[in-house]
């Protein structure tokens, strides 16, 4: 009985594994009931590793190359196996191979945005997205933690995985680095060199080495940006008498389309002429307030009083303004290039 088993058992005498580009990151060699015949040839392409396994626990990992397997190029099979220095009969082990080619453009994004604690801006909730590029270059480590016995894995069943742990560090880096939001966005290169830093080990515990990462995009949602940005106007505006002033000029127009603006803006139908000249008034503390100099000298430019007939023309002809109130603020204006 013992010599048909021996008989239908059939021997391997090549061990290989021709990649198909399907994104197969491991492959387990189709053993069944074969045994690996003394001597065998093991082949290992460039871009790939082979891993032998004795009974669940890991024994000789192979790079590039041409192996005959014996005794001594199976050291560590060979002390699990107890076996002497020479081995006649074949001998069977699991055998797994792994392909290294780098794994290029795989995005990573936030699904949803993720809630972060700004120095600038306090509790803020932010997206970001971008590509990155790995291998694998540790197949112990890989079989250990991801792969495990399984006949195929591919680079797909990583993605979300990988994809969570580029997420699951951008709230740690905001918190350790201190640099707010906008300095961020600002310098993306820097922000992906950050998180490159930060994700590098936490590929690698995976038997992986994280080749790049680009961040595409830093943004704030919707209606955060449209805060940020009326913050970043008032910086940039700073006297907020005159960002008054600017508003109102610019409400003007719209509201003088209908009666009811004209009205929300807490002007009387029958108040034109006043208004006209508050209007008239303001618009003039505008330019006098850029327009003095140490010792009262006027410093307004031509384009400046340019600009400003042009926006008091508008007003006249929206019948905001009279003709005679919008002549004395023309002379008024040209005495000051005078």
């Amino acid at each position: 009985m013992a010599l048909m088993d021996f008989i239908k058992k059939q021997f391997i005498d090549i061990l290989q594994w021709t990649e198909d580009g399907d994104g197969t990151l491991a492959w387990r060699f189709p053993m069944q009931e074969m045994e690996i015949q003394n001597g065998a040839s093991l082949t290992v392409r460039d871009s790939q590793l082979a891993l032998f396994v004795n009974e669940g626990q890991v024994a000789d990992v192979f790079g590039p190359g041409m192996y005959k397997l014996n005794t001594q190029t199976l050291p560590v099979l060979t002390y699990l196996q107890n076996w002497d220095k020479l081995f006649e009969s074949p001998f069977k082990s699991d055998v797994y191979f792994f392909s290294t080619r780098g794994q290029l453009d795989q995005k990573w994004g936030t699904p949803n945005p993720i809630t972060i604690r700004d120095k600038d801006l306090g509790i803020v909730r932010l997206r970001a997205f971008g590509i990155y590029s790995y291998h694998l270059s540790d197949a112990k480590a890989f079989y250990q933690k991801i792969s495990g016995s399984r006949e195929r894995y591919g680079r797909d069943e990583l993605e979300g995985q990988l994809r969570n742990t580029l997420v699951a560090g951008i709230s740690d880096l905001f918190g350790e680095s201190g640099v707010p939001f906008i300095d961020m966005a600002a310098n993306q290169d820097e922000f992906g060199r950050a998180m490159f830093a930060k994700a590098a080990p936490l590929f690698a515990e995976y038997g992986l080495t994280l080749d790049s990462l680009v961040v595409q995009n830093v943004s704030l949602p919707e209606e955060l940006q449209k805060v940020l940005d009326q913050k970043i106007g008032m910086n940039m505006i700073g006297d907020l008498q005159r960002f008054t002033q600017y508003q109102v000029a610019n409400a003007i127009p719209e509201a003088a389309k209908n009666e009811g603006g004209m009205a929300g803006l807490g002007v009387g139908m029958g108040a034109g002429v006043g208004f006209g000249q508050v209007m008239a008034q303001a618009l003039g503390q505008a330019v006098a307030a850029p327009a003095a100099a140490p010792g009262g000298a006027a410093t307004v430019s031509a384009d400046e009083v340019v600009a400003m007939l042009e926006k008091l023309h508008g007003l006249v002809q929206k019948g905001i303004l009279s003709q005679a109130e919008f002549d004395a603020k023309k002379a008024e204006l040209l005495q000051k290039l005078g």
